[in-house]
């Protein structure tokens, strides 16, 4: 069972257990420069809304609504990032123009182990960007759909799904019972930055309808290897939604609603001196990356080959204050002095 719970996501499978719920929202964020650099994780700046695609049926093009679900606003060179909230274990499986974030391969149903193309909830609680090295995304950064800048434009040669998919899996309650306790309890971190922005000047968005999403700048997040065993997961239940993405013309007229205001730029938000973070995956084992999203164009390399300058605001952001999330240790070891 799916269901909008103001701004999130709720996936819920009371038929599995009482605690099998997972919620996704997608954090508005700093488009972090596209500049070589690998960066730390930038803050969420509030919550993508979202709005169900059959409450406006009437205005929405056809195959919005074959595939149903949610619609979320967004400008065009955008950042987001998936925000994953679950006490319960969860496979995910995520997906842009139907193009897997994980594994770089065209979307396919169920998850696979080898390569894995799934991430695993609690532990994982946040996915920026696709998965290109070891310890290393690229931005998910919105660009039009039909413009050659997605990953699926890039990988297909096609621009027909855009958005974002997302299919979850529960772990089986017996699994469940056996590895976790009843003491067990699993708080996230949290990983905001201001909660109010002020009113920017709007870029102009794109014409169509549709947006995808490309790879932008280098950050630093590890994507995590499965410890489980494979049999955990109940892959005879699942629940998936498809995320499309308005630009803002489109947002406008067919919600009535005003857009959000764009997100402060990355050398705006190191002036307020707020911090960006680090999560700290313990004795986590990080997947090694997809070579197939490796070497995709970024939009910047992209918009130089076309002769088009489609990221504003890339300067590069020298010094950050960075706050390790996920754990007390940062892994070094201890200096001891003389007493």
């Amino acid at each position: 069972m799916i269901e909008l719970r103001r701004k999130k996501l709720a996936m819920s499978f009371p038929e599995v257990h009482a605690k099998a719920t997972l919620s996704v929202d997608f954090q508005r964020t700093l488009r972090i420069p596209d500049d070589g650099r690998d960066y730390p994780l930038p803050p969420g700046l509030g919550s993508f809304p979202l709005r169900h695609v059959d409450d406006f049926a009437a205005r929405l093009p056809e195959l919005w609504k074959k595939h149903g679900g949610v619609m979320l606003p967004m400008y065009q060179s955008e950042a987001l990032w998936l925000n994953l909230n679950s006490d319960y274990p969860f496979a995910v499986k995520v997906a842009t123009g139907k193009i897997n974030a994980i594994t770089g391969e065209a979307w396919c149903d169920g998850i696979h182990r080898d390569p894995q193309d799934y991430m695993v909830t609690p532990e994982q609680p946040w996915l920026d960007g696709y998965c290109v090295e070891k310890g290393t995304i690229r931005q998910f950064v919105a660009m039009p759909l039909g413009g050659g800048y997605t990953v699926e434009e890039q990988i297909t040669g096609e621009a027909e799904h855009g958005g974002l998919q997302i299919v979850v899996y529960p772990m089986k309650a017996e699994a469940y019972r056996d590895l976790y306790p009843p003491v067990r309890s699993y708080i996230a971190d949290e990983r905001y930055g201001v909660s109010a922005m002020p009113a920017m000047m709007v870029r102009e968005p794109a014409p169509s309808y549709d947006m995808g999403l490309a790879p932008g700048g280098r950050m630093k997040q590890e994507i995590y290897d499965d410890r489980h065993s494979f049999d955990v997961w109940d892959t005879r239940a699942s629940s998936r939604c498809f995320v499309h993405i308005a630009n803002s013309l489109a947002w406008r007229a067919v919600t009535g609603e005003e857009p959000p205001t764009t997100p402060l730029t990355a050398r705006e938000y190191e002036k307020t001196g707020l911090p960006w973070f680090d999560h700290y995956g313990g004795d986590q084992t990080a997947l090694e990356g997809a070579a197939a999203l490796a070497e995709l164009k970024t939009v910047k390399e992209m918009g130089e080959d076309k002769g088009e300058h489609p990221l504003p605001e890339n300067e590069t952001v020298e010094d950050q204050l960075v706050i390790n999330l996920g754990g007390e240790s940062d892994g070094r070891p201890v200096r001891e002095g003389p007493f």
